[in-house]
C-alpha cells in the first residue's frame, strides 16, 4: 500500500504520520505543497496536523488552495482514500470534500490533552478496527477544533452514519459532540483527534494503532 503524506509550510505532524503509516505496512512519500500532482499508484493521502502556513486567513484556507490540493481532490473524487488529522481536517472542510468548518474552541483556548472519543461506526476502512460504541482515548492538540455544521447538515452525518467519533466529554463545543466525520463514499475521513500520537507503548497509549491497522487490512484486500 502506498501512502502520500503532504507538507504544508507549518506542518509538524508529518513526520509523526509517516512514522505511524510505515509501521503499519505502506510503503510513504512526502509530498511537497507545491507539487502539482501526486506520486503514481498512490492509495491513500494523508494531510497532518500543525499550523499550515500559520493559520493565517483562518485554518487550512491557504493549504486548501495549494496546488497539491487540486491533485487531492482529484484522487478523492476518483474514490481514493484520504485521512485529514487536526489541521487536515481543517484542510479537508475548506477544499469542500467534507462539509463544515471548524471554529474557535468555544473556551477560546488551546488544548492539549488525551480525550475519550466514542466510535460511532465500524462502517468504514478506518474504523473496522474498532466496535461500534466502545470508547477510546486519543490526544488533541488544537486552537480551532469546534466543529460547526447546519442543522441539516448535521442531521444528514448522523442519518448516513457518516459520523465516525465523538467525543464523551466534549472539550471544544463541537456541534453534536463530532470528533471525526466521513465522506459520502466513507474513503474520506477528517477528525480533530492525533491517532498517529496514540500509536507506541511509549506514547501511553495505543487505542490510535487500530485505525491504521484497520486501513492497511482494507486496503491490502481491496
Amino acid at each position: 500500500m502506498k501512502a502520500a503524506v503532504v507538507q504544508f509550510p507549518g506542518s509538524n505532524c508529518d513526520r509523526d504520520m509517516a512514522v505511524a503509516l510505515e509501521a503499519s505496512g505502506a510503503d510513504v512519500q512526502i509530498v511537497w505543497h507545491k507539487d502539482n500532482g501526486l506520486p503514481d499508484g498512490i492509495d491513500l493521502v494523508a494531510i497532518p496536523g500543525g499550523f499550515s502556513f500559520g493559520d493565517y486567513l483562518r485554518c487550512g484556507a491557504i493549504a486548501a488552495n495549494s496546488p497539491v490540493c487540486r491533485a487531492i481532490v482529484d484522487h478523492a473524487e476518483r474514490g481514493g482514500y484520504v485521512l485529514g488529522v487536526c489541521n487536515g481536517f481543517q484542510v479537508l472542510t475548506e477544499t469542500g470534500l467534507l462539509p463544515g468548518a471548524l471554529l474557535r474552541n468555544a473556551g477560546l483556548k488551546y488544548i492539549c490533552r488525551t480525550v475519550g472519543l466514542k466510535v460511532e461506526t465500524s462502517a468504514s476502512a478506518y474504523t473496522e478496527g474498532y466496535t461500534a460504541g466502545s470508547e477510546i482515548g486519543v490526544p488533541i492538540a488544537h486552537h480551532d477544533g469546534n466543529y460547526f455544521a447546519d442543522d441539516d447538515v448535521v442531521t444528514r452525518l448522523q442519518g448516513e452514519d457518516r459520523v465516525a467519533f465523538t467525543y464523551t466529554d466534549n472539550p471544544n463545543g463541537s456541534r453534536a459532540d463530532i470528533a471525526g466525520i466521513l465522506s459520502e463514499n466513507r474513503r474520506v475521513l477528517g477528525m480533530m483527534p492525533h491517532p498517529e500520537r496514540a500509536f507506541e507503548e511509549s506514547h501511553g497509549n495505543t487505542d490510535g494503532q487500530r485505525l491504521f491497522a484497520g486501513l492497511m487490512g482494507q486496503l491490502a484486500s481491496a
